[in-house]
């Protein structure tokens, strides 16, 4: 799995955007109701910082079908998190451009790793 120039999942730009959204995430929520604390917050939290994780689980373990795997849980806690995301914008929790930086964030990662899964069945089909 190892590639030129990637020695490790920080060195992925899908890694490293889906840290950024990760991270504008919890600054959003913070703003959320303290009620909410124990409910979206903590849910949006979980599925943002899910998406990354499971880009760097994936990837450290050097073996195309098992990142391949991690990346299709990436891109379910990415369909959580727009699911969420929605929720919060009809509930009024989010601004206007909030709701669409976030909503652009998830889109440009859903694109990502999908590209990233069609390119690594192709390379394990080209070195069957």
């Amino acid at each position: 799995m190892k590639k030129a120039g990637v020695e490790s999942y920080r060195d992925l730009l899908v890694w490293q955007k889906a840290l950024k959204l990760a991270t504008s995430l919890y600054e959003i929520t913070r703003l959320f109701p303290t009620e909410e604390r124990y409910g979206l917050t903590s849910q949006m939290r979980r599925a943002a910082v899910s998406v990354a994780s499971n880009i760097a689980e994936g990837q450290a373990r050097h073996k195309t079908n098992e990142f391949v795997q991690f990346l299709f849980i990436a891109r379910g806690s990415l369909a959580e998190l727009d699911t969420q995301r929605m929720i919060s914008r009809d509930l009024g929790y989010l601004v206007a451009e909030q709701d669409k930086a976030l909503q652009s964030g998830i889109d440009e990662l859903q694109r990502m790793i999908r590209a990233l899964i069609a390119r690594l069945r192709d390379n394990a089909l080209k070195n069957e």
